[in-house]
């Protein structure tokens, strides 16, 4: 069945929980499809696990746009997002259309993200005007780095906590179809769930959000030194593939690969004619 922004709601509302993952290209967008994830986020996250910068903020327009389709290409009934990237929304209503347009059109997403709450509903609110579905990004969000000082768990006191549950009853008021919740202690996570008619996609925010995410290279395990605390790892992927590329290197040293079956035959006959006529 196809994932659409109805039918994630309908999840929610049928307490069935909405899987989501990131994905950046083809192959791997291909075998979550496959595997039945509801949703693929092509996150602007691929600045850091893709293209190798400290953080999300170099990340572009064309980036986000080439990452899109080509995961748009892998996927058929998952529901995708495409996160809009820094600057790209900020600097006018306009601006943020026109960009959340491009990701449809030139990218093929079902929805795009953007970061932030009372503050962009003039955009969220243009932007599903536009008939483009819209999920919002609360808690801590990783273009506002430099705001926060770093990576930080966000709503642990009161003001703060007040003013999360507030963005999000906006976002939701503004009309967007769903909002992920990024390092949100638990508790809190679960009041906004409850008081939120639109499903939550929980991202080290606990249990209680209607859905989760994860960075895909996170829970394979394929970077050695990157260990948020809300990641579980379902498997060890980056130490099998260092292992199989070394078994690789090692054979092409020794001769050992590649091997008869892994070769192709020319008939003895054509051999000997090229040897007669001292062609070879």
């Amino acid at each position: 069945m196809k994932n659409t922004a109805a039918s994630i709601q309908n999840q929610k509302r049928n307490g069935d929980k909405i899987s989501m993952l990131t994905a950046y290209d083809y192959s791997t967008a291909k075998l979550m499809d496959e595997a039945g994830v509801n949703c693929i986020l092509v996150g602007d996250s691929l600045g850091m696990v893709m293209l190798g910068y400290e953080n999300t903020l170099a990340v572009t327009m064309e980036d986000m746009i080439h990452h899109t389709a080509a995961v748009s290409r892998g996927s058929k009934y998952a529901f995708i997002v495409a996160d809009m990237p820094f600057m790209s929304y900020h600097t006018s209503v306009y601006d943020a259309v026109v960009n959340a347009g491009r990701l449809v059109k030139e990218g093929n997403a079902h929805a795009v993200k953007l970061e932030g709450g009372k503050e962009v509903c003039p955009q969220i609110k243009a932007i599903v005007d536009a008939k483009i579905p819209l999920v919002a990004h609360l808690g801590m969000t990783p273009q506002s780095i430099n705001a926060f000082g770093g990576f930080k768990v966000q709503g642990k006191d009161e003001a703060a906590a007040i003013k999360l549950i507030a963005d999000a009853k906006a976002v939701e008021a503004a009309g967007a179809t769903a909002v992920v919740l990024e390092c949100v202690p638990a508790e809190l996570s679960k009041i906004i769930t409850h008081k939120l008619s639109i499903p939550t996609i929980g991202i080290g925010a606990g249990k209680y959000c209607d859905g989760q995410v994860l960075v895909y290279q996170d829970m394979l395990g394929i970077y050695s030194n990157i260990a948020p605390k809300f990641v579980k790892r379902y498997a060890e992927i980056g130490s099998e593939m260092k292992s199989a590329f070394g078994r690789y290197i090692s054979e092409i040293k020794d001769s050992t690969f590649p091997q008869q079956e892994h070769s192709y035959k020319i008939d003895s006959a054509v051999i000997e004619k090229l040897i007669s006529e001292d062609i070879l």
